[in-house]
């Protein structure tokens, strides 16, 4: 009897060691592999090197967010193939991807995006040479070796974007087998907040290796995610995909062990804003990144110190899972019985209340979700008022966020800023790692402070359009900086917030489906706010020549310079944002009462949390 006491006690502990180091493999393999969060570093040098127009370069920003939409296929993967083995083929993925479009842009010594091909012009110098009839002829075969190359380069943008949605999916699978219910949110936010000091570490990288050359973050993008990919291996290795018991039991400290990831975490982001956007020189960012990487694997210390302090604690179900599951990849749900009673009782409620409160206007009142948790199909979806406003709040929202810090590389440059790219780069990222980290605050806050999810993801929008219509008004650098700043924080939020959202608000069950349909916005998004931003920048843009260097031939490109390039663009961008506010909280007035209703039950509180 006490043998076997013994064997479960030192198998408690080895499952205790192996779901932490998974959880701190995660982190590593989301800071490393955030690779479409650095193309605003070499963006200028890309569209100088192929003597595109701002469109054709929105059109390349694009495609890596148009991967998103085949993030499907990495569920399909999973169903047939081991974790580890879709973690490399996501591996070689970005590995393919960016090597072809490093050699279909740098075919020889004579790079393309050398700094020096084709120099940015200083501030009060003319741009470039101008074409005395405003264009110049290009015969047909460079035409169509240009397209062809434009094509490819897509292509190869739209692989690399594929692989990113792979390496995300697989740390979602890993937090979601290795940790309860109550405690995935912490989890996931915690890996989906790293994801966000990605720009940084390659930032980082670049200026330690080659601070002058944009054409490195092609080499690191493609290394990078495989060299952490091997290093990650091991830990994944360990976790065994039908050994569960430690999401059925959870140890009681639990969350002061949270709490101690989210305190690294939170200083491994302070030190990047400190140091990371200061680094001017190689020797300098070598120092930087040996800091930032120590701090990278100081999480490691937390599977050894479980080890030892596991016994101390008290091995039992997690008293905030009233109910065990048989399958726990599957969401702990209440029984159908118990759920259908919590529901009837909880409509009711929820009746009671829009009676009482018919004079707030019909558009608030029809159709209200009554319950948190309720599974939508695909139709269900997208016949539900609530799913449209959630929609609209992310597309005028959160993605605004992440085209603008698609054009920050030419945002800086037409402002005579391009000495501070990666500054600015460096700002944007590890703002948007706060905001992921604090996205983790209504599940800390839970037991103190009863506001819905929803309420907070409005929240997080207000400091958008504040930044987009300050940046419109004034053209400084400390408001450039400021923004930039605000517009990462917010989007961080929202980005590591929408995947609790979708599980509340449509059911835990379909969020695989649900949430891949939330994030068609990003691609539309992308291309439309793109857009805008190119045509005001090709208007008020100088027609100027761009030697070739694959064909020698001399091409025709758009530069504009000063602040009339994007200011228009941050006044639409700031309405637009303002319309995701008022959605936002459209349906956040719409969902509160569902929340409390739901908070409002000890029974069922914990069930409607996130189980992606």
């Amino acid at each position: 009897m006490e043998g076997g006491v013994r064997r479960r006690s030192n198998g408690n502990k080895d499952g205790e060691w192996r779901r932490w180091a998974a959880l701190v493999a995660t982190v590593w393999v989301q800071a490393l592999t955030g690779t479409n969060l650095d193309f605003s570093a070499y963006s200028s040098a890309l569209k100088s090197s192929m003597a595109v127009s701002q469109q054709s370069l929105s059109y390349l920003a694009t495609a890596s967010d148009l991967g998103k939409a085949f993030g499907w296929s990495s569920g399909l993967a999973l169903l047939h193939l081991p974790l580890p083995l879709v973690l490399l083929l996501s591996a070689a993925m970005g590995l393919a991807s960016y090597a072809l479009q490093y050699c279909l842009l740098l075919p020889s010594s004579s790079s393309p995006l050398a700094p020096d091909a084709v120099p940015y012009p200083a501030a009060g110098t003319p741009v470039l040479k101008l074409i005395s009839n405003g264009h110049v002829e290009i015969d047909g075969d460079s035409r169509w070796i240009h397209q062809y190359r434009v094509r490819k380069v897509f292509l190869v943008c739209l692989l690399a974007g594929c692989s990113i949605c792979w390496f995300n999916t697989v740390c979602f699978v890993i937090c979601i087998r290795n940790f309860s219910a109550s405690n995935r949110p912490l989890a996931l936010s915690l890996s989906i907040s790293f994801n966000g000091l990605s720009a940084a570490f390659y930032t980082l990288f670049a200026n330690a290796i080659s601070p002058d050359s944009p054409s490195v973050y092609l080499l690191l993008n493609a290394i990078l995610p495989l060299v952490v990919s091997i290093v990650a291996l091991p830990a994944i290795l360990l976790c065994h995909p039908h050994d569960h018991g430690n999401v059925h039991s959870t140890p009681s400290h639990d969350r002061r062990v949270f709490l101690g990831f989210y305190i690294i975490a939170f200083t491994t982001g302070i030190y990047l804003v400190i140091f990371g956007s200061v680094t001017t020189t190689s020797s300098a960012a070598q120092v930087v990144l040996t800091g930032a990487m120590a701090l990278l694997a100081l999480p490691l210390i937390i599977p050894a110190a479980s080890t030892c302090t596991s016994h101390m604690g008290t091995h039992g179900p997690d008293p905030a899972l009233p109910f065990s599951h048989d399958d726990p990849q599957k969401p702990l749900l209440l029984k159908n019985d118990q759920q259908r009673e919590t529901n009837g009782s909880t409509e009711q409620k929820s009746v009671e209340w829009q009676l009482e409160g018919c004079g707030c206007g019909m558009i608030l009142e029809k159709g209200r979700m009554l319950v948190l948790g309720e599974e939508h199909s695909a139709r269900k979806l997208i016949r539900c008022v609530d799913f449209w406003l959630y929609y609209t709040a992310y597309f005028c929202g959160a993605t605004v966020g992440l085209v603008y810090s698609n054009n920050l590389g030419q945002i800086a440059q037409s402002l005579h800023r391009e000495s501070q790219i990666t500054m600015l780069l460096a700002v944007y990222s590890s703002c948007s790692f706060f905001g992921r980290l604090l996205s983790a605050l209504p599940d800390f806050l839970h037991r103190a402070v009863s506001f819905a999810r929803t309420g907070w993801v409005a929240a997080a929008l207000v400091p958008m359009p504040v930044a987009f219509f300050l940046m419109w008004r004034f053209h400084d650098q400390n408001t450039l900086v400021a923004g930039t700043a605000l517009i990462g924080l917010s989007s961080g939020f929202i980005f590591a917030a929408a995947v609790s959202v979708t599980s509340e608000l449509f059911g835990p069950n379909s969020i695989g489906v649900n949430h891949n349909i939330l994030i068609t916005n990003i691609p539309l998004g992308s291309l439309l706010y793109g857009q805008i931003a190119a045509l005001v920048y090709d208007a008020n843009g100088l027609r100027s020549t761009a030697l070739d260097n694959r064909t020698g031939k001399v091409e025709s490109m758009i530069v504009c310079m000063g602040a009339k390039c994007y200011s228009n663009t941050f006044f639409v961008w700031g309405c637009i944002t303002l319309l995701g506010l008022a959605s936002s909280m459209a349906l956040f007035l719409r969902t509160r009462r569902a929340y409390a209703s739901a908070s409002g039950q000890p029974s069922c509180k914990h069930h409607n949390q996130v189980l992606s």
